[in-house]
């Protein structure tokens, strides 16, 4: 049964090839994370669901977090970049805003 919806879910999962490769030698060694229960039961009923091992599971969603916060740390770096050498100019975000409004606000009178 889902914890989430108190049915059977519809999901099917194949197993495949893992998203991550394992490192084999990897300096952090074995590490242990604590979870919520709810959170603990659903990596639990996922396990069981898609047939691979939790721990699987969790480097995988690790690996993939990791790398987009690595991608959010790259875009705002170069967006930095781009301020400093003056290649876009900042917007006040309160004028933004209010031009957002009035530009709403005509489409709507407009129609």
């Amino acid at each position: 049964m889902s914890a989430l919806h108190g049915r059977k879910s519809q999901l099917k999962f194949h197993r495949h090839e893992p998203l991550t490769r394992p490192i084999p030698h990897s300096r952090l060694g074995g590490m242990e994370v604590s979870l919520r229960p709810e959170t603990a039961s659903r990596l639990r009923e996922l396990a069981t669901q898609s047939g691979r091992p939790p721990s699987d599971l969790v480097e995988d969603a690790m690996a993939g977090y990791l790398q987009e916060v690595a991608q959010t740390r790259e875009m705002l770096d170069n967006r930095y970049d781009d301020l400093k050498n003056g290649s876009v100019v900042p917007v006040d975000g309160d004028d933004a805003f209010a031009k957002l409004r009035q530009k709403s606000k005509e489409r709507r009178a407009g129609s």
